[in-house]
């Protein structure tokens, strides 16, 4: 099973996936997803969404995972976030692919224990978690990789969770 997971932005997009073989889990891919970011919003969102769905036919995932908006003080930026959020989407069912969506506390929790963690904590924690000595890895990609991570975690609960009441 391929999971890819996302981390949206309006300027960058970052990228990662994670096979996972029994309990396994092997690292794929990472990459950050750019557009120009002196571009209109629009044409922006337009650019990451035609650079996604070329990457999610390259990678062939099964599954998809995005990290949702971190809505705090910034309402704006949650918009924005919010609004590429939407863009992966769209290039998941325009891809025929299962999308799940995970709030970023829930995300670090998964990647490191603890719901507040910084993000070059998340980055060190997945790196190590897959054995990826791609080492530097931009925050993004790492992100993206921390969100597929956690949409497996979650299956995997999931699963267990039914094998249980059965």
């Amino acid at each position: 099973m391929r999971s890819l997971g996302i981390d949206p932005g309006t300027h960058s997009m970052g990228v990662g996936a994670i096979d996972t073989d029994g309990s396994a889990m092997i690292f794929v891919n990472a990459d950050v997803l750019r557009a120009n970011r002196t571009a209109p919003q629009a044409q922006r969102l337009h650019r990451l969404y035609t650079l996604l769905v070329e990457y999610i036919a390259k990678i062939a995932p099964d599954e998809i995972a995005i990290e949702e908006p971190f809505v705090g003080r910034n309402v704006k930026s949650a918009l924005s976030v919010g609004r590429a959020q939407a863009v992966a989407m769209i290039a998941a069912a325009a891809s025929d692919i299962p999308v799940q969506t995970y709030a970023p506390r829930e995300v670090k929790l998964a990647a490191t224990g603890f719901g507040n963690s910084s993000k070059s904590q998340v980055q060190e924690m997945v790196l190590l978690a897959l054995q990826a000595s791609t080492q530097p890895m931009s925050q993004d990609a790492s992100d993206a990789l921390a969100v597929s991570f956690c949409h497996i975690n979650a299956r995997r609960a999931q699963a267990l969770t039914q094998e249980a009441r059965t």
